[in-house]
């Protein structure tokens, strides 16, 4: 088992901040830090070599390693700067996905900006959204699995879900909720934010039609890292985002094979024709890509057993010395595998999100209170890296806190 007290001296945090907030923004340990900066430092001393002769290799070699670590095809994987940008390539292309009329059916525990995304692409397809509700507090997954098929419809042809709820942590069974829609022949998008390296994901055996992710939040790659990854035979009906020189791509390489008859086939940027089409946007700092495998690498040697089972002490700690101490409801369940490396609590009525904010961050306690519609949530994230000490001082300023706020 790793001295946890020392692998925390490489992920190089502010010492005078209690960071409790893995699951907003993952900090970028020593290792993987020195290497994007070494990719950088490349770029900036030669930025032609660096993207014409460089990155190709280097590109491949991490969308390989990346794809591996999901669990998926380096052939059907982009990357993307974030999460957000990887579902808006799929709502971006609705109409070619599921044509116009219709619902698409989400649980009532979505990212906002996700909801806000499906709302721009139903009214451009004529869709209308439609939520239900989630047995958030469910002690067995088949619960959640028997609330999703209650709420479809014979007028849904979109189901979307986040894999771990970004307000409470609660794991879903995502495998038999892909499993469900396909059943229906509904198509499954899947917001993967927190899922990679909190949990041991494998994408093919989920099946989903589209799932996406972060690499920056979990993983602890550099800030810029998502990904989107597609069922086989969905690609080819994507659209990009921004149309660059991988919109034609026969025609960046006059005298080339015709690379559209062979979208899948590796090129000579680091990537696939069908890739390529999706992920270019022109120039950009790709050196958080290319350093994902050194993200990997890092957790990987620490063991993803060792982690895991780190990430559940702290869990257990968590709902000790803050929900049990403080008479606090649990908002996460602590049954096993319905949680990872969140944990929420309900907080008492009345109080103020606003001054509890400031009030902790006054004490220089990095940590989220979570605005649900019925209630007002205390989200603590619990990483490999985090310590008993800092759950120990919000545990000790909780009284005071909650009095200011």
């Amino acid at each position: 088992m790793p001295d946890w007290s020392a692998v925390r001296r490489l992920v190089p945090l502010d010492p005078t901040v209690t960071m409790l907030n893995t699951g907003s923004f993952g900090p970028t340990p020593a290792p993987v830090f020195d290497h994007v900066t070494e990719l950088r430092r490349q770029l900036a001393a030669g930025p032609t070599d660096f993207f014409i002769r460089r990155v190709p290799p280097l590109l491949w070699e991490s969308r390989h390693r990346t794809a591996e670590f999901l669990g998926t095809n380096p052939h059907r994987l982009v990357f993307t700067t974030n999460v957000s940008v990887a579902i808006n390539i799929v709502a971006g292309s609705l109409d070619r996905l599921v044509g116009t009329g219709g619902e698409i059916l989400m649980t009532d525990h979505e990212y906002g900006a996700m909801e806000w995304t499906w709302e721009r692409a139903a009214k451009a397809c004529g869709l209308t959204i439609r939520t239900f509700r989630l047995p958030t507090m469910a002690t067995d997954p088949a619960a959640i699995v028997a609330a999703a098929e209650a709420a479809f419809s014979p007028n849904t042809k979109v189901f979307f879900f986040s894999h771990v709820l970004s307000p409470t942590g609660l794991v879903l069974p995502a495998k038999e909720l892909c499993a469900a829609a396909r059943q229906r022949g509904v198509l499954s998008v899947v917001d993967g934010a927190h899922a990679p390296a909190m949990l041991p994901l494998n994408i093919t055996d989920v099946g989903a039609d589209f799932y996406a992710g972060n690499l920056h939040k979990w993983l602890l790659a550099p800030i810029g890292c998502g990904f989107l990854v597609w069922h086989p035979g969905m690609g080819e009906r994507l659209e990009p985002p921004f149309v660059s020189w991988g919109y034609h791509p026969d025609r960046y390489r006059p005298g080339t094979p015709n690379l559209t008859d062979r979208p899948d086939q590796r090129d000579d940027f680091g990537s696939t024709p069908r890739t390529r089409f999706l992920e270019f946007d022109g120039t950009r700092d790709v050196c958080p890509w290319l350093s994902v495998p050194a993200a990997i690498d890092f957790q990987a040697e620490l063991g993803w057993d060792a982690i895991r089972v780190r990430m559940a002490e702290l869990a257990e700690y968590t709902r000790r010395v803050i929900g049990e101490r403080h008479g606090l409801n649990l908002a996460t369940p602590a049954v096993p595998g319905m949680h990872g490396a969140m944990t929420a609590f309900e907080l008492p009525g009345g109080v103020n999100a606003g001054k509890l904010r400031a009030a902790l961050w006054d004490r220089r306690i990095e940590i989220p209170i979570v605005d649900r519609p019925d209630r007002l949530l205390l989200r603590v994230s619990h990483h490999f890296y985090t310590t008993e000490a800092e759950i120990d001082v919000l545990s000790d300023a909780l009284p005071e806190v909650l009095a200011a706020g």
